[in-house]
C-alpha cells in the first residue's frame, strides 16, 4: 500500500511539474514584432533610419529562433521568458525606427522645400535682371539648366526622394553661380570697351556734322536705332536684333549682331525682310579679329566670319530673333529708307552711355 502511494506521489510531482512549467509561446508578441518592422519600413526606415531597423530585424529573427528552439524541448523545460523579451525589444525598436524614419522625413522634405523656394526667388530674381539685358546666350543656357533643376527637384519633393531633391537643387545653384560668372564676364567686356563705343559714336556724329550728311547709329543695349543729320539727331526707331545680341559677332551662325564702323552697300527696296540695307560686315577689322581669334583657340579654324548683315523690316516681335541682322518693323524701315542711300555710315555699339 505504501509503495502505492508512494509512486502515485510521484506521478503527481511529475503531472504538477508538467502543468507548471508548461507555456504558451509568445505568438502576439511574434506577431506584433513583425507588424511593427513592417510599418517601419513602409515608411522608409530602412533609409531613414537603417542601423534601428536592422537591430530590430536581428532581434526579430533571435527571438523567432529562441521561441522554436523552446518549442523543441519537452514541455516541463520550455522557457519563453527570452523569446518574449526579445521579441518585445525587436517590437519597441522597430517602433523607435518608425519614429526616426517620420522625423527624418518631415526634416528632409521642410530642408528640400526650403532650399527649393531660395532657388525659386534667385531664379526670379535673376529672370528680372535678364529680361532687363540684351540677349546673353550663356547666361540664358546656365539659367535655363537651373529652372530645369527646379523642376526635377519639385518632381523629386513630390515623390518624398528628398535627398536626390536636395542634390538636383544643388545643381541649379551651380548653374546660376556659371551664370554669375558669365554675367560679371559681360560686365568686364563691356566696361573695357566702353571707351571704344563713345570714340565710335563721337566719331561718326563729328563725320555727319562735318558733311552735312545722314548717318544711323545703332545702340544695341537700348535697342534703339538713331537717324543723324549733321551730328544731329533726327529720330529714333525700336529694333530687334540677333538671338545672342549680348555679344560681339565672332563667327557665322552664333546669333550675334556685329560692333563696329560700317557703311550701307545696297539699299534693296524689295527682300525677304520687306526692306533692307545691306552693310558691309564683315570689314577689315571683323577678318582680323577672326583671324586672331582662331590663332589663340577661342573658335574654331574653320569658322567663318559670316556676312548678309542688315537692316532689314518684318520686325515688331518683342525679342531678338534675328541671326544677327537689325530687325524695324515695316513702317520704321519704309520711313528710314527716305533717308538712306549707298555709303551712308552705320556704327553698332553694344551700349552708348553718353549719347543722345
Amino acid at each position: 500500500m505504501k509503495k502505492i502511494t508512494r509512486f502515485g506521489a510521484y506521478i503527481f510531482l511529475i503531472i504538477g511539474l508538467f502543468g507548471i512549467s508548461c507555456q504558451d509561446p509568445p505568438v502576439a508578441a511574434l506577431d506584433g514584432a513583425k507588424v511593427a518592422l513592417k510599418l517601419a519600413s513602409d515608411v522608409g526606415a530602412l533609409r531613414y533610419a537603417e542601423d534601428q531597423y536592422r537591430v530590430s530585424e536581428k532581434l526579430l529573427r533571435d527571438g523567432w529562433m529562441e521561441m522554436a528552439h523552446q518549442n523543441g524541448r519537452l514541455a516541463p523545460f520550455r522557457n519563453y521568458h527570452n523569446a518574449d523579451s526579445l521579441l518585445a525589444l525587436a517590437a519597441k525598436t522597430a517602433r523607435d525606427a518608425q519614429r526616426l524614419s517620420l522625423e527624418t522625413i518631415r526634416s528632409l522634405d521642410s530642408l528640400a522645400r526650403s532650399e527649393r523656394n531660395d532657388l525659386h526667388v534667385e531664379l526670379s530674381t535673376w529672370r528680372e535682371s535678364l529680361d532687363g539685358a540684351l540677349e546673353n546666350f550663356q547666361a540664358e543656357r546656365h539659367w535655363t539648366s537651373a529652372e530645369f533643376a527646379l523642376n526635377q527637384a519639385d518632381f523629386l519633393i513630390r515623390k518624398s526622394e528628398f535627398d536626390e531633391a536636395r542634390k538636383t537643387l544643388q545643381k541649379g545653384r551651380d548653374e546660376l553661380r556659371n551664370m554669375e560668372k558669365a554675367v560679371a564676364e559681360y560686365a568686364n567686356d563691356e566696361a573695357q570697351k566702353i571707351g571704344v563705343w563713345r570714340r565710335w559714336v563721337n566719331e561718326t556724329l563729328d563725320e555727319s556734322k562735318t558733311n552735312g550728311t545722314y548717318a544711323i547709329i545703332i545702340d544695341k543695349s537700348a535697342h534703339k536705332t538713331y537717324l543723324v543729320k549733321s551730328g544731329q539727331l533726327v529720330r529714333s526707331f525700336g529694333c530687334e536684333l540677333g538671338y545672342n545680341s549680348a555679344r560681339q559677332k565672332l563667327f557665322a551662325g552664333d546669333g550675334a549682331t556685329p560692333e563696329g564702323t560700317y557703311y550701307v552697300t545696297k539699299v534693296k527696296h524689295s527682300s525677304k525682310f520687306h526692306k533692307a540695307l545691306l552693310i558691309n560686315f564683315p570689314n577689315q577689322v571683323d577678318l582680323r579679329r577672326l583671324r586672331d581669334n582662331k590663332v589663340k583657340g577661342i573658335i574654331s579654324r574653320y569658322a567663318r566670319a559670316g556676312a548678309l548683315i542688315e537692316i532689314h523690316g518684318e520686325g515688331g516681335k518683342n525679342r531678338d530673333w534675328t541671326d544677327g541682322c537689325i530687325a524695324m518693323t515695316n513702317e520704321d524701315i519704309d520711313h528710314l529708307m527716305q533717308y538712306s542711300s549707298v555709303g551712308m555710315p552705320v556704327t553698332i555699339v553694344r551700349r552708348s552711355d553718353l549719347w543722345p
